[in-house]
């Protein structure tokens, strides 16, 4: 199979559950930031499954593109953050913190789901059906260890600041305009994966 050949098998392979994953990420903070006052992304049409809305050229289509093209073992993206604001929460500091961990909540349940699915597809032979849920569980969790590192602006970042007294939450809050400088960083250094690895491994072998 030529090279060009593989990378499309892969991209049809990986590229619906990396959406799929990304998009509910986002859907369920927004659902939750409006269960608890604040509806803002509801307001903004961002509740809703139709991917365009969310798509974000680098995060949805750039990145994973590259990484699928480099064979890396972890391909994961993000999609358009869902508009959340915290002063509108019932209770910004600790509702924060909820709707910071509904992203990665929401993918460790598809995890689940897709590791159901992977184990029908083996029960029932169907290969394909295998595969592409193979790859929906590792991506599912690989967004949510990814997502809970705690550095702004990703969710664990988020959750942290919730968490933390005023001036330390406020220290961290600053650093926020480098975050994805710092994760970008992380991941071509290959520290990222150094650090997200082990735990995702074990993640998996629990699930497949």
């Amino acid at each position: 199979m030529s090279d060009v050949a593989g990378f499309l098998l892969r991209l049809a392979l990986i590229g619906p559950p990396v959406l799929i994953a990304i998009i509910v990420h986002e859907i369920a903070h927004g659902w939750v930031a409006n269960r608890l006052g604040d509806d803002t992304a509801a307001r903004a049409g961002r509740l809703t499954l139709n991917p365009l809305p969310h798509i974000d050229p680098i995060g949805s289509v750039v990145l994973p593109l590259l990484l699928t093209w480099s064979g890396s073992p972890y391909i994961f993206g993000w999609a358009k953050p869902v508009p959340v604001n915290f002063s509108r929460l019932r209770h910004p500091q600790r509702d924060m913190a909820i709707v910071a961990l509904a992203g990665p909540g929401s993918n460790l349940v598809q995890a689940l789901a897709w590791a159901a699915l992977h184990a029908l597809g083996a029960a029932a032979g169907w290969e394909i059906v295998g595969l592409v849920a193979a790859v929906g569980v590792t991506v599912n969790i690989v967004l949510a260890v990814f997502n809970l590192l705690p550095i702004l602006p990703l969710d664990g970042g988020r959750v942290l600041v919730g968490l933390l007294p005023r001036e330390p939450a406020l220290a961290l809050a600053r650093l926020e305009p480098y975050g994805m400088l710092i994760v970008m960083a992380l991941l071509f250094t290959g520290v990222l994966s150094q650090v997200v690895g082990p735990l995702t491994r074990s993640l998996l072998r629990v699930l497949l």
